[in-house]
């Protein structure tokens, strides 16, 4: 998955070389991102790269180099369970071309950079978002043959009121087709912070200590071994997030449901720190005892003490149980739209 020793690479445009990213590019990242969003994300770019020394195979980062000097860069990331996915993909985190470097053709050669590293793997898929109102990054996505996805992008602003009407007998039917690795199940009575399901459940920061518990769980829930992919998400909620934000549900010293989830902002060129939940699981034997809403519940809390104002996530459109736990929770479609390449194809 990563390009670990392979050599710089020629490409289509004349001048112009691919390489791997690497710290020492930090300042001149910072700056061509400065100049496109106007803004200086530089916490944000030195924990991407950072995090892509630390595990190579999970990203993928190029540079464009004109005359020795950074023009381009692309940083990815592969995706194997989040938001409930079977198949691996790789998610186009962010891309920069320096603003009078554009329409070269720099930024296409960077894309293609990341589907050549990622085939070879099996990686079949690109994925990435935007914001319905950025024409720019729109018609470039267009142009490189992005589709929208099928996946539904949701999302809800903090709040400290209501989390939501629940009725635990709406989401009680098996899911379509097993879609999503994230079964959750709501509390049968409506809650506010004062007075919360997440009573019921000792719900507390996800720690290393919970992994084996919470590995057991996943593979109860979607039938299958994810041990690898939930071990990084743990390993990753500890220390590539900003701020630790995952959580974990325990009943009678038990994990009964957990909640991965990081605050960070630069991803997809936002400028504003957003929290992402990446998966929410719980127990089946739980169903109704209102975990899910505790879970969700006390993420609010926390992040309402961070000063962080939204929470976003994605769902697959057939996953019907989880689309509804959301909404009810107070989610609605986002703003944003999700987009999927398929690579080798037209």
């Amino acid at each position: 998955m990563a390009l670990g020793k392979r050599k710089d690479r020629t490409t289509g445009v004349t001048g112009m070389t691919l390489r791997p990213l690497s710290p020492r590019d930090l300042d001149a990242v910072v700056g061509i991102d400065a100049q496109i969003s106007g803004y200086s994300r530089r916490a944000y770019f030195d924990r991407r790269l950072r995090a892509g020394l630390r595990a190579p195979a999970l990203h993928t980062q190029f540079a464009a180099e004109e005359g020795g000097k950074l023009v381009g860069y692309v940083l990815a990331r592969r995706l194997e369970g989040e938001f409930g996915r079977a198949d691996p993909a790789l998610r186009l985190e962010v891309i920069g071309v320096l603003p009078q470097a554009q329409t070269q053709g720099i930024g296409t050669a960077l894309l293609e950079a990341l589907e050549a590293a990622a085939q070879p793997h099996g990686i079949l898929e690109l994925r990435t978002q935007a914001a319905w109102n950025n024409h720019g990054m729109l018609g470039f996505l267009d142009r490189a043959g992005f589709r929208l996805g099928r996946n539904q992008m949701i999302d809800c602003g903090v709040h400290a009121g209501r989390l939501g009407n629940f009725d635990a007998d709406k989401v009680l039917a098996p899911e379509p087709r097993n879609l999503s690795a994230e079964i959750d199940h709501s509390a049968p009575a409506a809650n506010d912070f004062e007075a919360l399901s997440r009573d019921r459940a000792d719900v507390r920061t996800l720690a290393r200590a919970d992994l084996e518990q919470i590995a057991r769980l996943d593979r109860h829930i979607t039938g299958r071994d994810r041990g690898d992919y939930i071990a990084r998400s743990v390993e990753e909620a500890l220390a590539d997030s900003a701020i630790r934000v995952s959580l974990c549900a325990h009943i009678d010293g038990g994990v009964v449901g957990y909640l991965m989830a990081s605050v960070d902002f630069g991803d997809f060129g936002r400028t504003e720190p957003v929290a992402v939940i990446d998966t929410i699981g719980v127990d089946p034997g739980f169903t109704g005892a209102g975990v899910g809403t505790a879970l969700l519940s006390q993420l609010f809390v926390n992040l309402e003490a961070l000063h962080v104002e939204r929470v976003e996530t994605v769902v697959a459109r057939e996953n019907f149980g989880l689309l509804g736990f959301f909404y009810r929770a107070g989610f609605e479609p986002s703003q944003r739209l999700a987009f999927v390449k398929r690579l080798g194809k037209p």
